[in-house]
């Protein structure tokens, strides 16, 4: 593998000192980036995945230059084992798909290849890229076709955080760093690359992603992108829908809701997301709908944060989840604990519930009317659970209804947050099998051929047990 010829290899401590947090970000690329030589960071090829080093040694021998990107050397920087390992190279998608036969190209704008292995694992491999499709200049709305795919530095410049703008490459064991990335992981800083006004006002979808690694990592929020979080949250809600419910899932899920809360809370942003809590949350979060939805949210990350075997996951449902957030604001408008209705009462009081359910969203999320009619379930028989939560001896029934087991687990659930006994792990908990099959399915592309046959484009790659295996892959 050939480097840069404008790399150098250097001591980043001996690097440019951005100890001043007011400084400006940079957004342009340092002449000679920063090099970081295999005895000033912590990562070896041991800490990689395997399947992960042999996408880069193929690369490699096959003459083209391959990185580990984002994440995945943050977290291996930082000491811990990343959830994904994801490579960009200079190899085109073509290219990509011949060197590697047990892989699929996904994507319409950019074309990613992602590369299938035993036991459901996927390696994305992705293309140095030149520009964000959110960060075209102008009113065009397309890519040009020349501006797709790019260089190292102009790689790193469209990602959004320093943190997540490090390559790291094998063949000389080090780190490239084009962003002063490597400094912000030291000083436990997270900064938006570029212009935050301007890269927010792109995509204000980095604004989430921002207080995301902030929450998960505990780092300090750089000034100058605080600042323009708050300035431009506002223009969160031109984002499609779709996109915001993705990303708020993240949050929620990741294990560190609560700091996701608290940061969102005091750089305004969640009051964007959910208005009806800007007369109920304060900046320190000590109203008691803010102590009340930090208690929920934390009994959420003990549990996605509780040790677990690796075939095991968390799985909490989306809309359950969001109950957990609007529930405050429910209780707060409803007075839901205290009820105790029965007949046609409890009837018109669900429809007031999701009457309260479809003004505390909105169209923000794009939520499905079963998704809302699932919540309304949830919080309508919050008060039955409650009121028989002492005897354990709930209606009959109560206990022959559908939607019993999921009121059970949300009933749960807010009693710990409430100051009862600790929801067992396994209530949430699935068995991931080996080699999970949902991991391969392939989108139908063209579908069969008419005589009952079904053509092999958009069928997952195939494993064998013979030596060699089907597209080169050996049986393990």
């Amino acid at each position: 593998m050939n480097l840069p010829d404008n790399l150098v290899v250097s001591d980043h401590m001996n690097a440019d000192n951005r100890s001043d947090k007011e400084k400006a970000p940079l957004f342009s690329p340092p002449v000679k980036p920063v090099i970081i030589p295999e005895s000033g960071h912590p990562i070896r090829l041991h800490n990689l995945d395997k399947e992960a080093l042999k996408v880069l040694f193929r690369l490699r021998d096959a003459g083209f230059a391959g990185y580990l990107v984002g994440g995945g050397v943050r977290d291996l920087y930082m000491g811990k084992r990343p959830k994904d390992f994801d490579i960009s190279t200079d190899a085109r998608p073509g290219q990509l798909r011949k060197l590697f036969r047990n892989s699929r190209t996904i994507g319409r704008r950019f074309r990613l290849v992602q590369i299938y292995f035993r036991g459901g694992k996927i390696i994305e491999v992705s293309t140095l890229r030149s520009q964000s499709e959110y960060d075209l200049e102008g009113s065009d709305k397309v890519l040009p076709s020349n501006n797709t795919f790019g260089t190292l530095p102009e790689d790193a410049l469209r990602r959004d955080l320093t943190i997540n703008s490090l390559f790291y490459e094998i063949e000389y064991n080090t780190i490239i760093d084009y962003v002063g990335g490597v400094q912000d992981l030291d000083q436990g800083i997270i900064r938006i690359v570029g212009d935050p006004d301007r890269r927010i006002t792109r995509d204000p979808v980095r604004m989430m992603r921002a207080v995301r690694h902030a929450a998960r990592t505990g780092f300090t929020m750089e000034p100058v992108t605080r600042k323009a979080i708050i300035a431009n949250r506002e223009k969160l809600s031109l984002c499609p829908p779709s996109r915001i419910r993705d990303e708020l899932f993240k949050d929620l899920r990741s294990g560190a809701s609560a700091s996701w809360a608290r940061l969102a809370i005091e750089c305004r942003l969640f009051f964007t997301l959910f208005p009806g809590y800007i007369e109920l949350l304060t900046a320190d979060s000590g109203s008691p709908a803010g102590e009340l939805l930090m208690k929920l949210l934390g009994v959420v990350d003990r549990l996605y944060t509780l040790p677990r075997d690796e075939s095991v996951r968390v799985e909490m449902p989306g809309y359950m989840h969001l109950t957990l957030l609007a529930l405050p604001w429910i209780e707060a408008r409803f007075g839901l604990a205290g009820k105790r209705l029965k007949g046609p009462a409890q009837y018109h009081f669900s429809r007031e519930i999701r009457a309260g359910i479809d003004e505390f969203f909105g169209e923000r999320f794009n939520l499905t009317r079963m998704a809302r009619e699932s919540m309304t379930t949830l919080l309508v028989n919050l008060p039955v659970f409650d009121q028989h939560a002492r005897s354990r001896n709930r209606p009959a029934w109560v206990r022959k209804k559908s939607y019993y087991r999921d009121c059970l687990r949300f009933f749960q659930l807010y009693a710990e947050a409430m100051g009862g006994p600790p929801v067992h792990g396994d209530i949430f908990a699935v068995k991931v099998p080996a080699g999970d099959e949902r991991f391969f399915r392939f989108p139908e592309e063209g579908g069969g051929t008419g005589n009952g046959s079904r053509s092999r484009k958009g069928v997952r790659p195939a494993f064998s047990k013979k030596k060699r295996g089907i597209f080169g892959l050996r049986s393990s």
